[in-house]
């Protein structure tokens, strides 16, 4: 049994579904908000972050220094258009992103789109484990390892995705309390 492949799959999983916990909304500033914005540039869909510079001079702004004057204008109408709520101020060729404190309402919407992005990281975790757990079952049956061995192999992923699961869900409550946090 190569557990290591078992690990890398179900880590890129939990990969996955930190970088979209990363793109929620809180009320204070994460440059990795920005992750998901693309800019119309060099005739090109590109990341906001190859375009300029991105900071947090403090807890509630995001300022991006554009490399690029031209682009500007680009990259604040991606900034409105990407669904993020925030109204950029362009002073010369800084964008400051000022972050609005959230309503409580807001706040709980954004706890539950949490939540289902921690159930979908679940039902990867548990198809990673199917798939895994049909391979060992195939080789059963074409007689390649045991019953024994069958069910030592299918003892064990499960308690691997038990583990993962739990990640996942501490990484959930951590996110939620930081989205409720005022």
């Amino acid at each position: 049994m190569d557990t290591k492949n078992i690990h890398d799959k179900m880590k890129n999983a939990i990969l996955h579904f930190e970088k979209e916990l990363s793109s929620l909304r809180t009320s204070r500033a994460n440059p990795k908000m920005l992750d998901s914005i693309f800019v119309d540039a060099y005739e090109s869909k590109t990341p906001i972050n190859q375009i300029g510079n991105i900071s947090t001079p403090d807890a509630s702004t995001i300022s991006i220094q554009v490399w690029d004057t031209g682009l500007i204008k680009n990259v604040e109408t991606s900034i409105i258009e990407s669904n993020l709520g925030i109204n950029p101020q362009t002073d010369g060729n800084i964008i400051r992103l000022p972050i609005p404190k959230l309503s409580e309402e807001r706040r709980l919407e954004l706890t539950k789109i949490a939540s289902q992005y921690s159930e979908n990281a679940k039902i990867s975790i548990r198809n990673i484990r199917r798939d895994i757990i049909d391979e060992f079952k195939t080789a059963e049956k074409e007689k390649e390892i045991s019953q024994d061995d069958l069910k030592k192999h299918t003892s064990d992923i499960q308690k691997i995705t038990d583990d993962f699961t739990k990640k996942i869900e501490e990484i959930a409550l951590a996110k939620k309390n930081e989205i409720l946090t005022v």
